[in-house]
């Protein structure tokens, strides 16, 4: 026994399996249990010494386990499985005397566990294979199978076929069947859309059953079992392509009718298109009963779908014309699509009703009918009535109300940990849950406040019980985050730079300088790269070197011991210090004679709510009172009205970009940028540490590329200035830019916070609204819905103003920066949720523009929609008549464009439509100002 723990501790896995073999059962169960503490004593090691005899110990360990249980549990350990050549035959060689029994309920039982690879399938198979029992099939053996398959097609230089892997490997008929009953597939089971190609899944598979290795009838029954059951959009996909490539009988797709009805109601889009497809084949055999047909109708004339939706007018429409007598039950179905979203389709529906209506025998399916055809709008009002008269029934006029989402409210943030046990649980679970993760997705977190409030929670604490409880808490935060690897390596130079900070390396720089793991020459040089200078310096870098001045300051402070808590703490969840509450801080300071940290006084400063109002007189008086100079400093402070950096108009013409030849003219040629500019602040450069000065500077609308943004990372971006929303728009800009011109995705993450602070949006410089309307032009979704939230925000607030933030989006579609189908989904998806009058009054203000280009704009039909269904929702009480529509809707033709343009003209009624002044002088009058250089 001594000698094999000597080998297994030595790391000679190769000579384990003899030592093992020659124990008895009761040495095997005692060297079982050093195994056992060995294995908890390396998970403390480094990874170098724990990698050295990982293999050994499994390999040991797993022959000396005398139930197959926990042989299984030690095989599958987590702990054991990061090896580079899998050690399983080492572990077979140490098996070799048990009895096949045994060796099959091993099988059975580690089959089951999780996360099996191709080295575990290879191991099930062959203790199978000696064990002489079925190949356990589970979900988990089934990825590990597709995982060796997917090895074999690369093991030559050429590639080898698919089919001819199934087919040689003696375990594809038991396994195969089972992708069609597993929850998800395994990634590796790829496939293309190449009809002919039997070198994917789908087309191995089908081959493989023209071959009789698979039963052909058993895969079409369980490719529309799986379709009815539903999944991930790719999962369904490939059920589809195999269902396709098999081609159905007349009697299996006549057997499934009721599953082509639900597949074609419910199913998603290409699934519902082959379903409706059969659907049609069998109504031409004679196969579809009308009564399936009507139930089916009715429910997929709701999908959004148009080309489906159409094709089922259509199928409707063949069956009415062979037999007019079928009107009274296909007619209700068919007014289904009377609530459609597309004005062409109720055209389409209202027509096939016209067609077939004097073939309805009962009074009933007329009332009904007239009664669907009220809700069409006033576009059809005139062929309603012609159609049905006395039947149709005017609508009562609802009072349309506004719905908007409620006006956010300031939340005051809760204290730092009192105790040192809820401080190092809550600074360990940020630092590890930012240490497992290499990128954050922008739609993981657009809400931003919550990373600041507990970042600046977590801070405060590890300053207040540094100074009392300096002892215990070091000690805590070195058990808590003992093997994270700052804490094992030191500080890696990208914590600590500020292109690429956050708020998690933030706490780990105050950490590591706690635990003594920075050196003064390092902490000297590293807080030197705080300061941010340079023409190509952005504002992400400005911002973080801010945040890294502060925390550098922090951990000198700590060391010493004086500070008894921060000034910059927020009072509210946006970062907004009360002023009050600042005065009683300094107040304290005073007391204790304890001088305020630069950086935390000065981002103090930044964060106070300040202008004017009884209660900041008082407070700016208080300060005054106290007799100190940072008294003095933050009375003259909150009695400022200047923003940090006052935001200058955009004067919507080509600035200068990089020399020729260089990355932006490449990739975004004759593009025509919108930016703002900021004047400087002297009080900034003259008074604030150095790593503030950039805040302070002048700054030139300048369209830059870099990768500082991301939900996680730009929390304390606006929590820098949460009273200055403009100023932030205004740095933040070029981010927009790209994430709408270039696509870059989660830029606008930013937006909700800005407009949730506490600062006036939509100030001289409409940085607000112009940066809204990038993000509602972004070109991702997620990108998109942060924008609308950011829109019905500022709505509630009473701080939009429709009028600037539709000619901005003119503007912006005009540079083409900005894709009108774009905004049509961001600004369509803000009407879906109440705020039809306040879409509305965007739309008026930029459709006269596009509406005036002679080449019609790629999805401007698609606005026009979203301004029809506002319109008719909401009315056009107080909106101007729109130049151009009339013009729009007069046109030739039956486009998208024109239907929606004469939808919308309808809703002004006899209003005049009078000619405003043209789109170019009316945008000049409006943005005309140029920047004061």
């Amino acid at each position: 026994m001594n000698e094999l723990l000597t080998a297994v501790r030595a790391g000679r896995h190769h000579d384990v399996p003899p030592l093992v073999l020659s124990l008895d059962r009761p040495g095997r169960r005692t060297a079982l249990a050093e195994l056992k503490e060995l294995r908890k004593e390396v998970r403390d090691w480094d990874w170098q010494r724990r990698a050295r005899i990982r293999k050994a110990l499994l390999v040991a360990g797993a022959g000396c386990h005398t139930g197959a249980a926990g042989c299984a549990a030690w095989i599958g350990g987590r702990d054991l499985r990061d090896w580079t050549r899998s050690p399983y035959p080492l572990i077979l060689a140490s098996l070799k005397d048990r009895d096949p029994a045994w060796l099959g309920d091993l099988a059975q039982r580690f089959a089951g566990r999780s996360a099996l690879s191709e080295a575990e399938y290879s191991f099930v198979g062959e203790l199978t294979r000696i064990a002489r029992v079925p190949l356990p099939v589970t979900d988990n053996l089934v990825t590990g199978w597709t995982e060796l398959v997917g090895a074999a097609r690369w093991q030559r230089r050429t590639r080898r076929p698919l089919t001819e892997i199934l087919r040689d490997d003696p375990h594809t008929a038991v396994l195969a069947p089972r992708l069609f009953e597993m929850p998800e597939l395994p990634p590796q089971v790829d496939f293309h859309d190449a009809p002919d190609s039997q070198d994917h899944w789908p087309g191995a598979l089908c081959a493989l059953a023209g071959d009789g290795v698979l039963d052909r009838s058993s895969l079409v029954e369980r490719c529309v079992a799986r379709l009815m059951r539903g999944g991930r959009s790719v999962d369904q996909r490939f059920f589809l392509a195999v269902l396709q490539r098999l081609e159905a009988t007349e009697d299996e797709e006549q057997r499934h009718l009721r599953d082509w009805t639900a597949m074609a109601a419910d199913g998603i889009a290409p699934v519902a298109s082959h379903a409706q497809q059969v659907l049609v084949r069998l109504d031409a055999r004679g196969a579809l009963p009308t009564r399936e047909l009507a139930d089916v109708s009715g429910a997929l004339l709701f999908r959004p779908e148009k080309k489906l939706v159409r094709a089922q007018l259509t199928l409707l429409g063949k069956v009415l014309r062979r037999d007019s007598s079928t009107a009274d039950e296909l007619l209700p179905a068919v007014a289904e699509a009377f609530g459609h979203e597309g004005i062409d389709i109720q055209e389409r529906a209202l027509k096939l009703v016209a067609r077939y209506l004097p073939a309805v025998a009962g009074p009933e399916v007329r009332e009904l009918l007239a009664s669907a055809a009220a809700q069409l709008g006033p576009v059809h009002r005139e062929t309603v009535t012609a159609l049905f008269g006395g039947l149709v029934e005017e609508a009562p006029q609802e009072v349309y109300e506004e719905l908007l989402p409620p006006a956010p409210v300031l939340r005051r943030q809760e204290p730092a940990p009192e105790t040192v046990a809820e401080l190092v649980e809550e600074v360990a679970a940020r630092v590890k849950a930012h240490a497992s993760e290499h990128w954050i997705p922008a739609s993981a977190v657009l809400n931003t406040a919550a990373g600041i409030t507990g970042f600046e929670r977590a801070l405060d604490g590890l300053v207040r019980l540094a100074r009392s409880d300096r002892e215990e808490l070091t000690d805590g935060l070195r058990e808590a985050l003992a093997g994270v690897h700052f804490v094992e390596h030191g500080l890696s130079p990208y914590m600590v730079d500020p292109r690429g900070v956050s708020t998690s390396h933030g706490l780990s720089v105050v950490v590591a300088s706690l635990l003594g793991l920075v050196s003064e020459r390092d902490r000297v040089a590293w807080r030197a790269k705080t300061v941010v200078t340079g023409a190509d310096a952005c504002a992400h870098a400005a911002l973080n070197g801010v945040l890294l001045d502060r925390v550098w300051e922090a951990s000198e402070a700590m060391s010493v011991g004086r500070v008894p808590f921060l000034l910059a703490t927020p009072t509210w969840h946006t970062g907004a210090v009360e002023a009050a509450e600042l005065v009683e801080r300094l107040r304290t300071y005073r007391d204790l004679d304890v001088h305020p940290g630069p950086a935390d006084f000065a981002q103090a400063l930044l964060r106070v709510r300040r202008g004017g109002g009884p209660e900041r007189a008082e407070a700016a008086a208080a300060a005054e009172a106290l007799g100190t100079g940072e008294g003095d400093r933050l009375a003259a402070w909150i009695r400022a009205e200047d923003a940090v950096a006052p935001v200058l108009r955009h004067p919507a013409t080509t600035v200068s970009r990089p020399s020729a030849g260089t990355w932006w003219q490449r990739t975004t040629a004759g593009a025509r940028q919108v930016l703002v500019a900021t004047r400087e602040r002297l009080v900034i450069q003259r008074d604030f540490p150095e790593a503030f000065h950039w805040l302070g500077r002048a700054r030139l609308p300048r369209a830059q590329q870099c990768y500082h943004w991301g939900p996680e990372r730009s929390s304390h971006w606006t929590a820098t200035l949460p009273g200055d929303p403009e100023t932030l728009a205004a740095w933040l800009m070029p981010d927009l830019l790209f994430a709408a011109d270039q696509g870059h995705r989660g830029a606008v993450g930013f937006l909700p916070a800005l407009a949730e602070s506490a600062g006036e949006a939509g100030g001289a410089g409409g940085a607000m609204h112009l940066a809204l309307a990038y993000g509602l032009g972004a070109r991702h979704p997620e990108d998109r819905t942060a924008a609308v939230d950011t829109l019905l925000v500022l709505a509630a607030r009473g701080r939009l103003d429709g009028t600037v933030l539709g000619r901005e989006l003119a503007i912006l579609v005009d540079r083409d920066l900005v894709k009108v189908n774009r905004t049509a989904d961001a600004l369509g998806t803000a009407a879906a949720t109440g705020a039809c009058r306040t879409v509305l009054t965007v739309l008026a203000a930029m459709l006269p523009g596009l509406l005036a280009y002679e080449k019609t704009p790629r999805g401007l039909g698609d606005l026009l929609s979203v301004a029809a269904e506002c319109a008719e929702r909401c009315g056009t009480d107080g909106i101007e008549p729109i130049t151009g529509l009339a013009a729009t809707a007069g046109r030739k033709g039956s486009s998208q464009t024109v239907r929606q343009a004469a939808r919308l003209l309808a809703t002004f009624g006899d209003r005049e439509t009078e000619e405003r002044p043209a789109p170019e002088s009316d945008r000049k009058a409006t943005i005309g100002d140029q920047i004061n250089t």
